[in-house]
């Protein structure tokens, strides 16, 4: 029997069409996966990329309701008739890799700004029901361009949930942290230079980064579909993990599983803080803090033009920034425990 919450995604998603943008990288598949579960009528798994469809296609097979579809968000005209039809939209293609966006800034800006705005636009000409964009903890007091251009990607779509006039269209945003097993996660980094008998490149060992799993992302997207308001972002609160624990844990499962190698062997290399990279991240800054609503396991920020906003069952938080910084990381037993869960350990093997 389906807990009322199942309900509601069934009721959001079966005989619905779904459009995926950026739906060959990890978690736009993992959407889409999940998404099966509620019967909807069609998933347009819309990307640049041939070579990834490919690969997909030819990973999982025939799957009826995958539709393929060629384009980019930076194609105004592409993406309206993409979505022509469609009932719920999923924006998860975006330029994500720090020192690319920090070298590369407009590359950056067409994609995960034009490229939301484009989305948002098709959105409204199309009469979507529902569109949900993936943003970053690097939106919070951005040092960086990705940041900076997460950042106006949630703007955009708390303005546009504002200024949509007639339209029906409910717009909000997740922010996540860092998504272990990704493509670009630190954790595949660090067990490819295990694998190879490299030393391990650690920017610090000190620094501390939120964390989450594939599921627990999927999960907080599923949640804001049914939570959201309008306008509204919606944060995990997600574990944090410092770096040296997690290289540490790392190198002692390899000690496990692959014999004739002493830990002595295993040398760290620190490669010091990347161009725009910080310490430390926030979840929500002090002044988003002021703003903000919890529920058990995460938060929502309404959109400021939401004066009285209405979150049964939410409470108010206290006035604070949300850091890495601040907050008891996991033990070692605990990363241990998570990696597990997200099936990451294994690849140690090869």
């Amino acid at each position: 029997m389906l807990n009322h919450f199942e309900e509601q995604l069934r009721a959001i998603f079966q005989g619905r069409t779904v459009l995926i943008t950026g739906a060959t990288g990890t978690m736009g598949q993992a959407m889409a996966r999940r998404i099966l579960n509620y019967e909807p009528s069609t998933i347009r798994l819309f990307s640049r990329d041939e070579y990834k469809q490919y690969v997909l296609k030819e990973e999982i097979g025939h799957i009826p309701q995958y539709r393929f579809l060629l384009g980019d968000v930076r194609d105004l005209e592409r993406v309206q008739r993409a979505m022509q039809g469609v009932d719920i939209v999923l924006h998860t293609a975006a330029l994500k890799h720090l020192p690319a966006c920090e070298y590369n800034p407009f590359e950056a800006i067409k994609t995960n700004v034009i490229g939301t705005q484009n989305v948002i636009q098709a959105c409204l000409q199309n009469n979507v029901k529902k569109m949900l964009l993936t943003s970053s903890d690097k939106a919070i007091s951005p040092e960086n361009t990705l940041g900076a251009t997460k950042l106006l990607a949630e703007r955009l779509i708390t303005a546009m949930a504002h200024a949509k006039g007639t339209s029906s269209t409910t717009f909000c945003a997740v922010r996540f942290g860092n998504v272990l097993g990704s493509r670009g996660s630190v954790v595949n980094r660090f067990i490819e230079d295990l694998r190879n008998r490299q030393p391990i490149k650690v920017t610090d060992i000190n620094m501390t980064r939120f964390m989450m799993s594939i599921d627990q992302a999927v999960s907080l997207v599923l949640k804001a579909l049914v939570l959201s308001q309008g306008g509204d972002v919606f944060v995990l609160k997600m574990p944090v993990i410092r770096l040296g624990d997690l290289v540490d844990v790392l190198i002692e499962e390899f000690q496990e599983r692959v014999k004739n190698n002493r830990k002595s062997d295993i040398k760290i290399q620190t490669i010091g803080i990347r161009p725009g990279e910080k310490m430390y991240e926030e979840l929500i800054s002090e002044e988003e803090s002021k703003i903000a609503w919890e529920w058990g396991d995460m938060f929502v920020l309404p959109p400021w033009w939401n004066t009285n906003p209405k979150y049964p069952g939410a409470i108010r938080v206290s006035s604070g920034l949300y850091s890495s910084r601040d907050i008891p990381p996991l033990s070692k037993k605990e990363i241990k425990s998570l990696l597990l869960d997200s099936h990451l350990l294994s690849k140690i093997d090869g």
